[in-house]
């Protein structure tokens, strides 16, 4: 079994990250780390990037016939899918719908919760414990710590995203059909906010993960595939998976996301795929 981390090396260079704060970088394809900058086993809170995590529970459930994507939950209209894509009308925070289902997309971190709970009640699992016995033991993840809120209240390691990164190329915990779904833009189209960048038209989503699609500006860089999914969080932390490119990232700082992140994260991304990327 190939190492889930491997040391910067004198033949494996750092690539430049012009920040002046505490961080850990790591890049992977859909077999084994490439390259590590920093302490992978640090545990660091993740935020946002708890979302993309707890859909792959979720996805579990339906791999499972658990639960269906297109089975009410939540408020009245909105889905299983709904949730997942932020269409289902939930503010950012807070119970009171602020949009029609399906009619925009707005970033929820009242959805994610709202589809935990739909999922608890489907599983008979918490869960917290329902992803322990998915995510957790099916990725082999070490330090993942995924309680709280399943929108933004976990915690883990560089390694064990690097190992998410790795799922979001070659699924292993669902069907591959079910994974060509979450990657694929869910309610095509529609217009919304991308906290920290504006909004963006059309502002792409598949099941839990953003699409990057021809977003500008955005937070991958230049070289990244439309295809690439993934997600940043407050604190931070991204993570996303560029098919095309047959690589996965991941970023864990000790700095809250700000303008720095803004500056710094597309040229590190184009870095990363100059330096690792296969596409031609």
């Amino acid at each position: 079994m190939e190492p889930e981390t491997a040391p910067t090396t004198p033949a494996d260079p750092a690539v430049p990250v012009d920040v002046d704060f505490p961080h850990v970088l790591g890049v992977t394809d859909a077999q084994r780390t490439l390259h590590l900058q920093g302490d992978g086993t640090r545990v660091l809170d993740l935020a946002s990037v708890s979302k993309p995590l707890s859909a792959l529970g979720v996805l579990v459930a339906v791999d499972r016939g658990l639960v269906d994507l297109d089975e009410p939950a939540g408020r009245e209209g909105a889905t299983v899918r709904h949730l997942l894509a932020h269409t289902a009308g939930y503010p950012f925070d807070g119970e009171a719908a602020v949009g029609a289902v399906g009619a925009k997309r707005i970033y929820s971190n009242t959805g994610f919760e709202v589809l935990a709970a739909h999922v608890e009640e489907a599983t008979g699992y918490g869960f917290d414990e329902w992803m322990e016995q998915t995510v957790v033991a099916g990725l082999d993840l070490v330090d993942l710590e995924p309680t709280g809120s399943p929108a933004a209240g976990y915690r883990g390691s560089l390694r064990d995203l690097l190992a998410v990164g790795r799922e979001l190329l070659e699924p292993s915990l669902i069907s591959e059909e079910l994974w060509r779904e979450a990657t694929s833009v869910q309610f095509p189209g529609l217009a919304g906010i991308l906290p920290g960048y504006g909004r963006q038209t059309p502002n792409d989503w598949g099941l839990g993960l953003e699409i990057r699609g021809g977003k500008s500006p955005h937070w991958t860089g230049s070289r990244s595939s439309p295809r690439t999914v993934g997600h940043f969080g407050q604190s931070g932390s991204f993570l996303w998976a560029d098919p095309d490119q047959g690589l996965a990232a991941a970023f864990l700082g000790e700095s809250r996301f700000g303008a720095e992140h803004v500056r710094v994260w597309p040229g590190l991304t184009d870095a990363i795929l100059e330096r690792y990327g296969t596409a031609v």
